[in-house]
């Protein structure tokens, strides 16, 4: 059966006329615990989601839309490692990659496990190694300079965490993320680059990829410019790869090969062996932290009812959202310059996952099945976009993202940045009127969640 064709969609559907007419003031006005009703607790991150022009009928009627589709036995089957990519026949496993490695998960008969350990403990070697200055160029001199090559999540990921997390990386280190085929990008990181001092990380699970490849070429061709032994590149490149036989035909080494899976998709691949370059930056005992944050989120999700589940939660309103109330974007805008990398990201794992036609079996799609998702870091948004949000003709929901505590010690910006924080949030809810000066007017009833973090 069509999802729209279903009950529980109609059920909604029906809803949102009800609700048509109800500003999200009024809601506020008939609850005034609203705040602590509509809000979620995943680890450290608090969600408050009572800015959203729902109420109590409306999740649930969406946790019975989410039941009906049965999410939590897919979210249970993706878990398990069972073929959940159909067109591809094999699981979806990214989650192996910061799963407990005491905790055993046997797909096709093998505990992957040791395997997911193995790779991580060669990762924490290299890392050291190159940290320590014991990992030397081919003249024998330590590495200074770390340049990723890859495209999607080979390039997204490893780039948005390295700026999320720059307080904590090495500064006696300089990274690049060239992923462009266009030759400004490689040549802009090579222009200050020294060959003496300079490792290329090549990402690509193929090691086929045509942008990664050109670039990867043109690389190694600065380096031999330099360094006129073949022997060179196993001494400034390492690879991130499925295919050992080409990475070894490029001249790497393959004991300087980092693995990954065919069962972990690109978008998902940051807490594996594509975070090579992260580990660099922030250590081996921050990437620890790193993948427990992951392993925390995990089992939330997978224990948590959907009730009180934070990403079951945002996903369903981001459905109420783009399919009853006619949105087709998502801005994100966290309030912290380090995460000006994170709208780039989830634009790939929100748009590439969901940017779909048709359904598993094949059927044409007669629902929206993700939003554009775009985003600016506050306060810049303020003065470049927003005015849009508040007072333009699109629909237009936000997510908000913020932390309580500055890591640096400027008290008095952050006080002003989490001001504008929560005036923007309670701007486009509420509003303001001037019926003097209608060109002042911002209505408000526009819809956003806000995820609140330690630091």
């Amino acid at each position: 059966m069509n999802l729209t064709d279903l009950a529980a969609w109609q059920a909604l559907a029906k809803h949102q006329q009800s609700l048509a007419s109800t500003p999200i003031s009024q809601l506020f006005a008939e609850d005034s615990n609203r705040t602590q009703t509509f809000a979620a607790q995943a680890a450290d991150i608090h969600l408050d989601y009572s800015k959203n022009r729902l109420n109590s009928e409306s999740l649930e009627l969406l946790f019975k839309l989410a039941r009906t589709c049965d999410v939590e036995s897919q979210r249970d089957a993706m878990f398990a490692g069972k073929p959940i990519n159909l067109t591809e026949k094999r699981p979806a496993l990214h989650t192996a990659l910061r799963r407990p490695i005491d905790q055993p998960l046997i797909v096709g008969g093998h505990n992957v496990m040791p395997d997911v350990s193995a790779g991580l403990q060669h990762m924490r070697t290299f890392a050291t190694a190159v940290r320590d200055g014991s990992h030397v160029g081919h003249s024998g001199q330590a590495i200074k300079t770390i340049i990723n090559v890859g495209i999607g999540g080979s390039d997204l990921g490893p780039a948005m965490a390295h700026e999320a997390l720059k307080f904590y990386t090495r500064r006696n280190l300089t990274f690049h993320f060239v992923s462009n085929v266009d030759s400004s990008h490689l040549s802009e990181a090579l222009r200050t680059a020294d060959p003496e001092t300079t490792l290329f990380i090549v990402a690509s699970k193929k090691f086929t990829t045509d942008e990664t490849m050109t670039n990867a070429a043109s690389a190694k061709t600065w380096l031999l410019d330099h360094h006129t032994s073949p022997s060179a590149v196993a001494k400034h490149f390492v690879a991130i790869s499925a295919n050992i036989a080409a990475v070894q035909d490029f001249g790497i080494d393959p004991a300087n090969t980092f693995k990954i899976w065919d069962w972990v998709g690109g978008r998902y691949s940051l807490p594996g062996a594509i975070g090579l370059s992260l580990m660099i930056a922030i250590g081996p005992d921050n990437f620890d932290d790193f993948l427990n944050g992951f392993q925390k989120i995990d089992q939330h999700f997978v224990s948590t009812p959907l009730e009180s589940n934070l990403p079951v939660i945002l996903g369903l309103i981001d459905i109420w959202n783009i399919n009853f109330w006619g949105a087709q974007s998502l801005a994100i805008l966290p309030y912290a310059q380090y995460l000006h990398r994170f709208p780039a990201y989830l634009q790939q794992l929100v748009m590439e996952s969901n940017g779909k036609s048709v359904t598993r079996d094949s059927q044409a799609i007669t629902y929206a099945t993700a939003p554009v998702v775009w985003g600016v870091p506050g306060t810049d948004s303020q003065h470049s976009v927003n005015q849009l949000l508040h007072q333009g003709t699109p629909f237009v929901p936000a997510d908000f993202i913020g932390f309580a505590e500055p890591l640096w010690p400027l008290v008095d910006h952050h006080r002003k940045l989490l001001a504008n924080l929560q005036a923007q949030t309670e701007a486009l809810a509420f509003g303001n009127l001037d019926t003097q000066q209608p060109h002042l007017n911002f209505s408000g009833n526009r819809p956003s969640n806000t995820m609140m973090l330690p630091s």
